[in-house]
């Protein structure tokens, strides 16, 4: 079984230097937050959260997505 998608919303525009926080997934900035997304284990999904927490950033949602939800929210398609 693969690893769910998850995406993760967090206030602020994060910089090049926290991307090598959060190697492995999407980060994309816009409109004052930033949006990380990728395939991660429950594991791997709490070492993130750490991260975010470790370095003081907000934590505005985290969202378990079906592979196809995912896909289509990049593309602009319905959530």
């Amino acid at each position: 079984m693969s690893a769910p998608n998850y995406v993760i919303e967090l206030k602020g525009t994060l910089g090049q230097r926290f991307a090598r926080c959060f190697d492995g997934l999407e980060m994309a900035c816009t409109d004052g937050r930033t949006v990380l997304s990728g395939k991660l284990d429950q594991s791997q999904l709490h070492g993130v959260l750490n991260r975010v927490n470790e370095r003081g950033i907000e934590l505005l949602s985290v969202e378990r997505r079906h592979a196809a939800s995912v896909d289509s929210s990049r593309e602009g398609g319905p959530r």
